[in-house]
């Protein structure tokens, strides 16, 4: 499935307006997962396209990034999806009821890039849907090169515009000092990822997709400069920092 071409254009403009160089991420160097083995994994649709990953925390509330922002009425999510060109009998589809973006998220910097998305009906949680594990707000920070995993459906290789039909994963090792790639670009509120030499990243198609370590979903696909370059690690907003915020909405809303 191709990306409707408004989205080539709109990430072509973003690319050469912002020297940080959104990417709407896709997996890269990963492999095809077991199908529908990473049950909290939700594909966000725009106008019957994917367009960003999601990740399903309670049973009618999914998180995705903010800068995947549309309309409520033109957006649907679906669970339980492994091959997204064809039906493949679990699915789940459903209507958004309601989009809330953080209050303080930046788009010229990416800061809070968070948004919820709250389900037209709660989803049933089952053998192949089920919610990713919040973080501890109390556990230490994730160490220098822990390796964590991040999916999606994203473009494959640098040069195509081309989906995954299949949710791919990656593995990815954490940087914690990735401040210094991005010329301090990087707030308290971002977690960084890739490998040392390259080639393992999240990109086109991929965002506001989880990245999980330790079993625990500590990250959002959200930024970086192309993709899977060694001197620039995927950036992923930091989900601990947001428990308190994703507890207030999905209690109030």
């Amino acid at each position: 499935m191709n990306l409707a071409p408004f989205c080539h254009l709109s990430l072509l403009l973003l690319l050469l307006v912002n020297p940080t160089g959104v990417h709407g991420a896709r997996i890269i160097g990963g492999e095809e997962v077991q199908p529908f083995s990473i049950k909290y994994q939700a594909s966000i649709l725009f106008l019957n396209y994917h367009f960003c990953g999601g990740t399903l925390i309670h049973k009618q509330w999914v998180v995705t990034a903010a800068h995947c922002w549309r309309p409520s009425h033109l957006i649907q999510v679906v669970l339980g999806d492994h091959d997204i060109t064809k039906q493949e009998g679990p699915e789940q589809r459903f209507k958004v009821a309601l989009v809330i973006s953080h209050s303080q998220y930046k788009y010229w910097t990416f800061d809070n890039d968070i948004m919820l998305l709250k389900l037209d009906r709660p989803a049933d949680i089952n053998g192949i849907v089920q919610p990713a594990s919040l973080p501890d707000p109390d556990s230490p920070p994730l160490a220098d090169f822990a390796q964590c995993t991040v999916s999606g459906w994203g473009v494959t290789w640098l040069y195509s515009y081309e989906l995954s039909p299949v949710l791919k994963s990656v593995n990815v090792d954490i940087f914690n000092n990735c401040q210094y790639y991005y010329y301090f670009r990087v707030t308290d509120n971002m977690i960084c990822a890739g490998s040392l030499s390259g080639g393992r990243d999240s990109c086109q198609g991929d965002s506001g997709g989880p990245l999980m370590c330790n079993g625990k979903f500590m990250g959002i696909v959200s930024w970086g400069i192309g993709c899977a370059n060694p001197y620039y690690p995927g950036v992923y907003t930091k989900v601990r920092n947001y428990l308190g915020w994703i507890n207030w909405v999905t209690q109030n809303s």
